[in-house]
């Protein structure tokens, strides 16, 4: 069972708050390189030192700023393997699945699934109003575009599913003793973790139910399915479609998409529609696929002892 892997009557909930503090510190250490970048191009260009997080996005052109955005998760996710490893002495496959190894089929098949999903709904949304789109592909920066989003946005991606599907889960776990609060609490806070996006200020408070909501998807096919593979293939494609698809000048970095959305976003049904509609639609097919059962049971009961010695 994937959260009883991390249910051990040393791995204390204190070590779990230490090894928080060792993956963010390892996060602020990878976030030196674009600080860096970003002394030296005041430096040399004699610009006022940007004030705010748009400001630095805008510093530089967007395929360097993703790369420079991007180092961050490859030390944070050092800092998740030191965690695992050195404070809680567990394998890095313990907090990824129940499997005796990664399910890579399951991960490829969430993957191509949600990418349908993605491009039916961005075709549907560009033949309704294509006023609203520009095409500004370019094949030079959008094949740069390629090379770095394929190595480093699934690794974005995959290192937090692993602090909040996995690490987190299972620490909330160990605290808790049962399967519904780390639910509730590690979609929350992956929730709260986009409220400084421009998203949220264009759009008003409403769109962290999208953000929550998706937190929640996560965390029921990852508890669902005893591992984080279907999480991490969902993950992967809805940031890589969306990084290569469309971009626009109010999301958190802009990039040298296929297209560009000209309109001004407003919350609406489009916010709703995936966490109502979408997401149960989803998780029905996966429910059929991978056969399901005792939803109730694995969603919100408790951790007792007789599991874990099973």
């Amino acid at each position: 069972m994937f959260l009883e892997q991390g249910i051990k009557p040393e791995n204390k909930f204190w070590k779990y708050l230490l090894g928080s503090v060792f993956i963010i510190s390892a996060s602020f250490v990878g976030q030196l390189p674009i600080t860096a970048a970003v002394f030296y191009k005041t430096f040399t260009d004699h610009i006022a030192f940007p004030t705010t997080n748009e400001g630095v996005m805008n510093m530089f052109e967007s395929n360097t700023t993703l790369f420079l955005v991007m180092i961050s998760f490859v030390f944070a996710f050092a800092g998740i393997y030191f965690a695992v490893k050195f404070i809680h002495h567990q394998t890095l496959l313990s907090v990824t699945t129940s499997r005796s190894k990664v399910d890579w089929k399951r991960i490829w098949f969430s993957f191509f699934v949600w990418t349908f999903f993605s491009l039916l709904s961005f075709l549907f949304v560009y033949l309704r109003a294509p006023e609203q789109f520009v095409l500004q592909f370019k094949l030079v920066p959008f094949l740069v575009l390629v090379i770095l989003g394929c190595v480093l946005i699934p690794i974005q991606t995959t290192t937090e599913e692993y602090v909040f599907r996995g690490y987190l889960m299972q620490g909330f776990a160990n605290l808790a003793q049962n399967r519904w609060f780390p639910l509730l609490m590690t979609s929350v806070i992956f929730g709260s973790m986009h409220w400084t996006n421009p998203e949220v200020g264009k759009m008003g408070n409403i769109i962290m139910i999208y953000y929550i909501g998706t937190g929640l998807f996560l965390g029921v096919i990852t508890l669902m399915d005893e591992g984080m593979e279907l999480a991490l293939g969902f993950h992967a494609s809805n940031n890589l479609v969306g990084a290569l698809l469309v971009t626009s000048d109010w999301t958190v970095f802009q990039t040298n998409s296929i297209f560009k959305d000209l309109s001004e976003p407003s919350a609406g049904i489009d916010v709703i529609l995936p966490v109502v509609v979408i997401y149960p639609i989803l998780l029905f097919i996966f429910s059929k696929k991978y056969g399901w059962t005792n939803w109730k049971e694995k969603l919100t009961g408790n951790i007792n002892h007789v599991e874990l010695k099973a």
